[in-house]
């Protein structure tokens, strides 16, 4: 089973052609990385996206994987002596990894069983008897088999049970059956460990105490939030069918008759179901709903990731940037229009110091000198005092000030990163630069960040980590991608995630840029040591040079293609900057004048969108957002209060709201729209501005419902 079958059965599976998920298997295995082959090899995927390649990558691995698990298991029972043409071809036919397994487990080699003693016993032969129900003296045939090892009839007849327990528990066809009674009826059960339930920490699961739903209904979260308070201990989770009718089911395939042969093998079937089936088939449904909400768990993660990363920038400007706080003051740093540490010093606007005039007086002074632009205020502790402060401020109309998202700022400050950033300055200067440089460009100063730490998840620690780590990275790279990187002002941490490189050649561009100064050209990569063509295929076209010589390097179209466009401009009768600038230019081209064996329209229409925006930021414009005067705190909220609010959170259940009282209130899914939502993501973007009517308050556990319903946007 090579490549070609992997391709077809990925390509029906996914509903594509063959022909575009091959070369997309081609191109993985060439080391090209999924933002590279969905901009630039649209011709040989047939313009997949990148969420269809990684969905080919992912299938790909798993039956290159499930592949060497065959092998694996063909040279076992090979060396069993017990290898048949037919067995053989069985597993070689098979592509589900629970059938695979149930083929594999009589032949898997196991601990020491009672039916593996019971048989060591030689049982086996009065096992059989059993299963054929024809003897009518079953004590007397079980007679024969009394020895030292086998004291009684009833030793005997335990053992033969024993044995065909574990016969029809590693019977497929029971196997199978019980499955599908899980997949029909299974409920999941929840409750409380009676001996913790007054303990610390036990209150966040009490809607867990006594819960019992539908496995097929249960949601990621909930199912989630039941495996966090087991894992913790507070609860106990089960899973299971109707019991009385699995047994029954079962016994309808092996009982035949009523006599005592019958009875017995009634007996070991109830045993196979309660001691072997029904815990083996438990534990595979609670791996599987497991691996399922950890998925939409791990997508959800990912698409408020996406939009995070992608948050509008503010750009290029100087830029004051504050952590606020109470006792310990608010720290500020004044920043330049690259993110550079110009200035810093603490103030005390608040109680206890309560040092307002100075304050004032200190932050007019930094404004004028270090001519700041815009000023961006972290959204944690004094937030809106320090925001209320700010704004009668009399600093004019052109600064601007913004609350920004501190998540996730603590974990940079105490990072090996920022140590290496700012080796002289500690972690509250720290903090407050990397608020200041969110609102300069969030994509920029979030990939120094875990995205764990960004706090846009949903039980992201309970998840799959490796999965998860692989989806974040996967979504890192291609906002960064997505965007295009400045070659020339890039962190070494940004470049990272840049196609193609690493740590290693991202480290090697900026000590090469330190070095010999500014790259002027695209082509100078190749001169970066350890980066060759390879790397420089895969990078090149996501790197921008501002005023390079040649306008292309400022652009998304890829080197390889410069010569196209250079050939445009001649038949234009112009220069590429000319046809870049010039409109009226470029409506005279007919692109299929230049469509090759390699370049296709889809690349073409690429090259003119570009060519008409070169080097365009597809992140929307930032918007200025201000809270509700009347609200600063839980005990202001009132019912039916309309509010405006800033989206923090998506998940399956609904969106988190941010209102200003330093606690998130939930819009539930159904109070999203005036219409069904299956997705909170088709109402609302993470960080988009909002209004919500406030419809619960829960002053116990200090939780906020709200509705979007009726509600004028």
């Amino acid at each position: 089973m090579e490549q070609n079958q992997f391709t077809s059965r990925i390509a029906q599976q996914l509903q594509l052609s063959e022909r575009s998920v091959g070369n997309t298997i081609e191109l993985l295995d060439e080391g090209a990385t999924i933002p590279f082959i969905a901009r630039y090899r649209k011709e040989r995927t047939g313009s997949l996206d990148e969420v269809q390649i990684a969905q080919i990558g992912e299938l790909y691995q798993k039956f290159q994987e499930l592949q060497k698990r065959k092998e694996t298991i063909l040279k076992t029972i090979e060396e069993q002596g017990k290898l048949t043409p037919e067995l053989k071809q069985r597993i070689t036919d098979t592509w589900e990894s629970s059938v695979l397994e149930d083929i594999y487990l009589p032949y898997r080699p196991k601990r020491r069983t009672k039916a593996q003693v019971a048989r060591e016993h030689g049982l086996e032969p009065l096992a059989k008897v059993l299963l054929m129900q024809r003897e009518r003296e079953v004590e007397q045939v079980a007679q024969c088999y009394v020895t030292a090892d086998v004291p009684s009839v009833e030793d005997a007849l335990q053992g033969a049970k024993d044995i065909i327990a574990e016969m029809v528990s590693e019977d497929e066809r029971s196997r199978n059956q019980l499955r599908g009674a899980f997949r029909r009826q299974a409920v999941i059960t929840s409750k409380v460990v009676k001996a913790k339930e007054e303990e610390e920490g036990a209150a966040k699961f009490s809607d867990y105490f006594d819960w019992s739903e539908p496995l097929k209904r249960c949601s990621s979260h909930r199912l989630l939030a039941m495996r966090r308070g087991e894992a913790e201990g507070f609860l106990r989770v089960s899973i299971s069918p109707n019991e009385a009718e699995g047994i029954e089911n079962l016994q309808h395939h092996y009982v035949r008759g009523t006599g005592t042969c019958s009875r017995l093998v009634g007996e070991a079937v109830a045993d196979a179901y309660k001691r072997l089936l029904k815990p083996s088939i438990e534990t595979e449904f609670a791996a599987l709903t497991k691996e399922k909400a950890d998925e939409e768990c791990i997508k959800v993660f990912a698409e408020n990731l996406r939009q995070l990363l992608l948050s509008p920038p503010l750009g290029e400007k100087r830029v004051m940037g504050i952590d606020p706080g109470f006792r310990t003051g608010c720290k500020v740093v004044c920043l330049d229009a690259q993110g550079n540490l110009l200035h810093y010093e603490a103030i005390y606007p608040h109680p206890p110091q309560s040092e307002r005039v100075k304050s004032v007086r200190a932050v007019e002074r930094m404004v004028e000198t270090y001519k700041i632009e815009a000023i961006a205020i972290g959204n944690g502790t004094a937030s809106r005092e320090t925001a209320s402060f700010v704004e009668r401020l009399h600093l004019g109309d052109e600064v601007q000030a913004f609350v920004v998202s501190e998540d996730g700022a603590s974990v940079y400050s105490a990072s090996k990163l920022g140590r290496e950033e700012f080796p002289d300055y500690d972690v509250t200067v720290r903090g407050a630069v990397s608020i200041g440089r969110r609102l300069m460009d969030p994509l920029a100063e979030l990939v120094k960040i875990d995205p764990k730490s960004i706090g846009v998840g949903q039980y992201q620690h309970d998840v799959d980590q490796g999965k998860l780590k692989q989806k974040l990275d996967q979504t890192v790279e291609s906002c960064v991608n997505a965007v295009g990187v400045d070659l020339n002002t890039a962190s070494r941490h940004l470049l990272t995630y840049v196609s193609g490189l690493g740590p290693q050649l991202a480290q090697n561009i900026v000590d090469y840029r330190r070095e010999h100064g500014a790259f002027t050209s695209r082509a100078q990569l190749l001169k970066v040591p350890r980066l060759g063509p390879a790397a420089y295929q895969q990078c090149a076209g996501f790197l921008r040079i501002r005023w390079a010589e040649n306008p292309l390097d400022n652009s998304a179209v890829h080197p390889e293609r410069y010569a196209l466009v250079e050939r445009m401009a001649k038949d234009a009768g112009c220069t590429v900057a000319t046809l870049m600038s010039d409109a009226d230019k470029r409506s005279k081209i007919d692109v299929q004048q230049y469509v090759t064996a390699e370049v296709g329209l889809p690349t073409l229409t690429d090259i003119m969108k570009e060519l008409e925006k070169p080097g365009r930021d597809p992140r929307a414009q930032i918007e200025v957002f201000k809270f509700d005067d009347r609200v600063n705190h839980f005990d202001d909220l009132r019912i039916g209060m309309e509010l405006p609010g800033i989206v923090t959170n998506i998940t399956r259940f609904g969106a988190f709201v941010d209102v200003g009282v330093h606690q998130d209130g939930l819009v539930h899914v159904s109070q999203l729209a005036n219409r069904y939502v299956s997705d909170p993501n088709d109402v609302v973007r993470l960080h988009q501005h909002v209004r919500v009517r406030v419809i619960e308050l829960d002053e116990k556990r200090h939780r906020i419902a709200f509705t979007m319903r009726g509600v004028e946007q």
